[in-house]
């Protein structure tokens, strides 16, 4: 079995995720970001917009500054001359991912017949279930609230009666996405507007039937071409798969010579090559990532390939926290060397360090140079005119140095 070090483990990752290409130098369009996507599969939504949400930041992390209504109009609107281009579903977590994958998880779709939560509601109100897919057909696009309010009105109840409550409804709603008779047409203000999917997606795409075998060896080769080597439990981890869908998967990927497992110094777990994956000999790559980016969302490869611990602090009690609310590692030359809590400051049009860290062993002015640049393409991307940089962190005093004495 073929034998990695752990920087080429390293390498290998970071290069399949798109962070060592050149970025554009004429502006992102819809044609790089189908390529991004087709690249690294999903970009995760997150309600979350301290400092940008979460699916705009891994476009910027890869290809530079760019217009947010360029992947807006990919993922929410749609006409002949610029079709869809992204759907949501359930892919990673709540994700968008190219419309024609939708038929990859169909076999997901009907292990949720009854919704991914709060089964018991949609089982206890087939009614509902019926009155909220007739309301979308009339009112088209709509959010739980609107399909509330449309059935209260033609119900001739003035308020909500004992089921006609916008829980109810929103559990019914989210069912219905979950088992794939709903999808998202819009969102306004990241609210989700549902709509009959044969209304959001083409019907060619509709019409394709995959076995779900392979559709699983599809996603696991997707994954494995986004990940550059992975563990079984990374391939599972990109696509939330089960052990048993991904072991058998993995044989026959490895039979046909698509996959070649390989060791990887230090792993405790067997790894796999993705077929004529190369092994760059740099390390290579910059980038603030947001805590949900591909790179790094499945915390225990964070740890095994950049020896870096990472946890998200959001729900953890302010004096308890390490790092800060809504952290970003920052990759530095193909490595994580610090990380930094960020907040977009809207009223004073600064984006805001709250805490800066570098990591053990890492220089802080070496680290604080490249940062301090990468943060004002950032806050330049948001419409931010200034970087501003707070107490907490080992980082801040040389950070605000190189932020004060302006541009190098």
């Amino acid at each position: 079995m073929p034998v990695l070090t752990a920087a080429q483990a390293r390498r290998i990752a970071v290069a399949a995720q798109g962070f060592t290409d050149p970025k554009p130098s004429a502006g992102v369009t819809r044609a790089h970001l189908k390529r991004l996507i087709s690249r690294i599969q999903v970009l995760q939504l997150d309600s979350v917009s301290v400092a940008v949400r979460a699916h705009y930041a891994p476009v910027f992390s890869r290809l530079g500054p760019y217009d947010r209504t360029v992947l807006d109009r990919a993922a929410w609107s749609h006409s002949a001359r610029s079709p869809r281009l992204l759907v949501e579903y359930w892919a990673h977590e709540a994700a968008l991912m190219a419309v024609e994958d939708w038929p990859l998880l169909r076999w997901r779709m009907r292990q949720w017949p009854h919704g991914r939560w709060g089964s018991a509601i949609v089982r206890a109100n087939p009614q509902l279930v019926t009155d909220v897919t007739a309301a979308i057909g009339e009112l088209g696009p709509a959010t739980a609230g609107q399909i509330e309010e449309h059935l209260a009105a033609a119900s001739g109840r003035a308020g909500k009666g004992p089921w006609w409550n916008r829980s109810d409804t929103k559990w019914v709603a989210e069912a219905l996405f979950a088992s794939g008779a709903l999808t998202t047409a819009t969102r306004v203000g990241f609210a989700r507007h549902y709509d009959l999917v044969e209304n959001v997606l083409p019907p060619q795409v509709l019409a394709v039937e995959v076995d779900d075998d392979e559709a699983i060896r599809e996603l696991v080769r997707r994954a494995a071409g986004a990940l550059g080597v992975a563990t079984e439990a990374d391939l599972r981890d990109y696509f939330r798969l089960s052990a048993a869908q991904v072991k058998p998967a993995i044989a026959k990927l490895v039979a046909a010579g698509e996959l070649e497992p390989v060791a990887v110094d230090g792993w405790d777990a067997a790894a796999y090559l993705r077929a004529g994956q190369s092994i760059p000999r740099t390390d290579r790559g910059t980038a603030l990532l947001c805590p949900f980016d591909p790179l790094i969302f499945f915390r225990p490869r964070v740890q095994r390939l950049f020896d870096f611990f990472y946890r998200l602090e959001i729900y953890t009690p302010a004096p308890k926290r390490q790092y800060g609310y809504y952290v970003w590692p920052f990759l530095l030359d193909g490595q994580l060397v610090g990380r930094v809590d960020l907040k977009a400051d809207r009223q004073r049009g600064a984006l805001q360090v709250v805490g800066a860290f570098a990591e053990q062993g890492q220089s802080r002015e070496r680290v604080a140079q490249a940062l301090v640049g990468e943060l004002r393409s950032m806050a330049s991307w948001l419409g931010l005119s200034q970087v501003s940089v707070g107490e907490r962190g080992d980082l801040v005093v040389e950070l605000r140095r190189r932020v004060l004495s302006g541009p190098a």
